[in-house]
């Protein structure tokens, strides 16, 4: 067999991968769909968000249905959706329609800081993939973490809240902005801001929270290889040992034979 062959029948079961299905299926597609079914195919707002919400909507019941479990992503996208749809409703002139896309972005913060109250915040869902590479190593390694290390439970809480309160800020200033600046301005600008608060937040929370967490995880996977090969060398050690003690060999020319 090739190593194209390998590669081609490895990736669908990277770990890697399907730890990023979830991400992408529950929060990149209906953000992608309601841009490309508003700007791309002209429908109006209400259109394009309730067109999006199915995918987290059918997500959501399903998750319900199949494990009795709320699917927290899909959930959170379908809620911001709805707000987009409430406030779309009530939006009357420009202004209005550009602070209720603050108003979805402060939904989505609130939400990622209230979870970090839980036992799992929220953007743990895209941290730790990236921490763990997928490996079952390194996710063995994040479980024993996040049991045992305090340093390492305060790194994973500070990466949602500094995407949590980036994303608050960002609301913020775009309702300022909304209301003070020319509308003209703020069509441009709320994009400006919104792809510069998400590099702050991915710079930021990359540099204090994810690489101190990635090199936690790192040592823990070779801490415990280590122990792993140190226990498998212990039982063959005492074998050779005996080995020499029944053929009479002195304590000396067994450490000398090694």
């Amino acid at each position: 067999m090739s190593q194209h062959q390998t590669a081609a029948e490895g990736t669908p079961g990277n770990p890697l991968v399907r730890s990023l299905v979830p991400l992408i299926v529950d929060a990149g597609i209906p953000i992608a769909s309601y841009y490309v079914l508003s700007d791309g195919f002209g429908l109006g707002t209400v259109a394009a968000l309730g067109w999006s919400s199915v995918v987290p909507a059918l997500r959501t019941v399903w998750g319900l249905v199949r494990s009795r479990a709320v699917n927290g992503l899909a959930l959170l996208m379908l809620v911001v959706n709805v707000v987009g749809l409430a406030t779309s409703v009530v939006a009357g002139d420009a202004r209005l329609m550009m602070a209720k896309d603050s108003a979805v972005s402060s939904t989505v913060g609130i939400v990622i800081l209230l979870s970090l109250r839980s036992r799992r915040p929220l953007m743990t869902a895209g941290l730790k993939p990236w921490v763990t590479k997928g490996s079952p190593a390194g996710n063995a390694a994040w479980d024993r973490l996040l049991a045992s290390s305090a340093r390492f439970r305060r790194a994973e809480r500070r990466f949602s809240a500094i995407w949590g309160g980036a994303l608050l800020t960002e609301c913020v200033l775009k309702v300022v902005g909304a209301y003070t600046l020319p509308v003209h301005t703020m069509v441009w600008l709320g994009t400006v801001l919104t792809v510069v608060f998400i590099l702050l937040a991915m710079v930021i929370a990359g540099g204090s929270c994810a690489e101190p967490m990635e090199k936690m995880v790192k040592a823990e996977s070779e801490r415990a290889a280590g122990t792993a090969s140190g226990a498998a060398t212990g039982p063959a050690q005492d074998a050779k040992n005996a080995a020499y003690a029944a053929a009479g060999a002195p304590a000396a020319a067994v450490g000398s034979a090694e």
